[in-house]
C-alpha cells in the first residue's frame, strides 16, 4: 500500500491545508493500492509562492549550474531506476517489460537529451548593434497525464530546469507514484529549494488554480483536447503562454508494394503498445483497396497472437488505467457496431476469463468510413480502424481529414514516394517506415493536437522569453 498524503512545496514534504483523501486503485485487480491527497487552491498558492521565491535567484545561475544539476537528475534517475518502473507498473498497470523498458528508459532518454542541447544551447546572439536575449520565463505550471506518466515529467521538467525557470508540477491523481519518486530524486539531486513543487489534486481545482494564477507565467498542458481547451480559456485571463500537447487520431498509410504485410503488423503492434493509451497511436490504418483483404487476414491474425493479461505476467496489452476509460471505451465499440463497421476480431466486454481488471480486447474494424464517430474520435485503447484508399491523392486526403494532427505514419518500399506523401501530411511528426525515437526531434501537434513542442532544444526555447537590447554594441 502506497499512501501519497504530502506535497512537496519550497523544498520540503508539507501536508495539505485541507483534507481530501481519495483512493488509487489498481487498474489490473480493481483493488486499492493506495491514496492520495488532493490539494485545493490554497495548496496551488502556497506552492506558486516558493517557486516565485526562488525564481530570482534560480533564473540568474550560470548555464553550467543547469547543466550540472541536471547531469545530478539523471545519475540519481540511474539509481532509483526499479523504483520508477516498479511505481509505474502498479500505479497504472503497464506491463512488466513496458514498465521497466519504454515508460521509465523514456524519462532517462528525455534528461539525455535536454543535456545534450542544454550544452549546445545559444541563449544570446549579436546582430549589429542589438543584443538577442533568450531568458526564463518565470514560474511554470506543468500539468501531466497518467498514460505516459514519467515521458511527461521528464520533458517538461527537463527544459524548464535547463532554461532556468521554477516550477509546480500537477500529476494526474489516477497515477500519482511515480511523481513521488520523481520528486524524491529532484531532493535527492539537490534542487534549490522552491524551483521544483508538486501539488497532487484533480484538473478541475488544482489544474484551474495553477492556469488561473497570477503568479503563473506558463503552463505546460498536456492531455485531451477539451481539458486542453479549458485550460487556455482561464490561462487567457492573464495572458499566459499556454503550451499544449493534446489528443491525436494518427493515420498510417501503407503502400502498395511487398512491405504491406510488415507494415500491418507494425500498426496492431502500435495500437497494443501501453493498451492503446497513446495519444500518437497509429489508430487510422489507410490500406489499398485491392488489398485490402489481405491486409484484414496480416491485422487480424496479429491481434489474435496478442496476449492480454496481468502486468507482472508481462503481456502484450495490459488493462486500461480506470473503470470510467473502460466503459467509454466500450461505448466507442458499440457505437461504430451501431454505425455500421465490422469487428474483424475483438469487440465489446472483456477478454474470456477475466472477471476483473479492465481489460479491453483488442479490436480491429473493417467498412470503416472516415465520416464515422470510430475514425475521429480518439479511442485511448487497443482498437485500430482498416480504411481502404483508391490513390494516393485519396490516402493523404484521408488522412488530413481529421481534426487532430499530431502524429501520422508511412510505409513503403519507395524512398521517393513515401517522402512526398510526408510533405503532404498535416502533422507534427511523421514516421516513415517504423523508424526509431528521435528524443532530439520536436514532438507536437498540428490543428486541435495542441501548440509549441517539446523535446531536445525545442523545448528549452518554449520556456524562454525573447528580449532585444537596442544599441549593445555601440561605443
Amino acid at each position: 500500500m502506497r499512501d501519497v498524503l504530502q506535497f512537496y512545496i519550497g523544498g520540503s514534504w508539507v501536508d495539505p491545508l485541507t483534507s481530501n483523501i481519495i483512493p488509487v486503485v489498481d487498474p489490473a485487480t480493481e483493488g486499492v493500492v493506495g491514496h492520495v491527497s488532493l490539494g485545493s487552491a490554497a495548496d496551488v498558492d502556497l506552492a506558486v509562492r516558493a517557486a516565485r521565491g526562488a525564481f530570482s535567484s534560480w533564473s540568474r545561475v550560470s548555464w553550467s549550474e543547469r547543466l550540472f544539476l541536471l547531469e545530478a537528475i539523471s545519475e540519481e534517475f540511474r539509481r532509483r531506476y526499479d523504483d520508477v518502473a516498479d511505481a509505474i507498473l502498479s500505479e497504472m498497470g503497464a506491463p512488466l517489460s513496458l514498465a521497466k523498458g519504454a515508460q521509465t528508459a523514456i524519462g532517462l532518454h528525455h534528461l539525455e537529451a535536454t543535456i545534450a542541447a542544454l550544452r549546445a544551447y545559444r541563449f544570446s546572439e549579436l546582430r549589429r548593434d542589438t543584443l538577442i536575449v533568450r531568458e526564463p520565463i518565470g514560474v511554470c505550471a506543468l500539468i501531466t497525464p497518467w498514460n505516459w506518466p514519467i515521458n511527461q515529467i521528464a520533458c517538461k521538467v527537463a527544459p524548464a530546469i535547463a532554461a532556468g525557470c521554477t516550477m509546480v508540477l500537477k500529476p494526474s491523481e489516477i497515477a500519482p507514484f511515480s511523481a513521488v519518486v520523481w520528486t524524491e530524486i529532484m531532493h535527492a539531486a539537490g534542487v534549490p529549494a522552491g524551483v521544483f513543487n508538486l501539488v497532487n489534486g484533480e484538473g478541475s481545482v488544482v489544474g484551474e488554480a495553477l492556469a488561473s494564477h497570477p503568479g503563473v507565467a506558463m503552463v505546460s498542458f498536456t492531455g485531451s483536447t477539451g481539458a486542453g481547451v479549458q485550460v487556455a480559456q482561464i490561462a487567457a485571463r492573464t495572458v499566459k503562454r499556454v503550451h499544449q500537447e493534446l489528443g491525436g487520431k494518427s493515420p498510417h498509410i501503407i503502400l502498395d508494394d511487398e512491405s504491406l504485410p510488415a507494415a500491418v503488423v507494425r500498426s496492431v503492434d502500435g495500437i497494443a503498445l501501453n493498451a492503446g493509451q497513446n495519444c500518437n497511436a497509429p489508430t487510422r490504418m489507410l490500406v489499398p483497396r485491392a488489398r485490402l483483404a489481405e491486409a484484414l487476414l496480416v491485422a487480424k491474425q496479429r491481434a489474435e497472437a496478442l496476449t492480454v493479461g496481468a502486468p507482472r505476467s508481462d503481456p502484450d496489452v495490459g488493462p486500461v488505467i480506470s473503470g470510467a476509460h473502460w466503459g467509454r471505451i466500450q461505448e466507442l465499440i458499440l457505437g461504430a457496431i451501431q454505425d455500421g463497421a465490422t469487428v474483424v476480431t475483438g469487440g465489446p466486454g472483456k477478454p474470456e476469463n477475466f472477471d476483473r481488471g479492465y481489460f479491453v480486447k483488442p479490436t480491429i474494424f473493417a467498412g470503416v468510413t472516415n465520416e464515422m464517430t470510430i475514425a475521429r474520435e480518439e479511442v485511448f485503447g487497443p482498437v485500430l480502424v482498416v480504411v481502404a484508399y483508391d490513390d494516393l491523392d485519396d490516402a493523404v486526403q484521408i488522412a488530413n481529414d481529421t481534426p487532430f494532427g499530431l502524429a501520422a505514419y508511412v510505409s513503403g518500399e519507395d524512398t521517393d514516394t513515401i517522402r512526398f506523401i510526408a510533405a503532404q501530411l498535416q502533422a507534427g511528426q511523421v514516421n516513415l517506415n517504423g523508424a526509431p525515437v528521435d528524443y532530439t526531434a520536436p514532438f507536437g501537434g498540428f490543428k486541435q493536437s495542441g501548440n509549441g513542442r517539446e523535446w531536445g532544444d525545442h523545448a528549452i526555447a518554449e520556456f524562454l522569453e525573447t528580449k532585444a537590447v537596442l544599441g549593445f554594441a555601440t561605443p
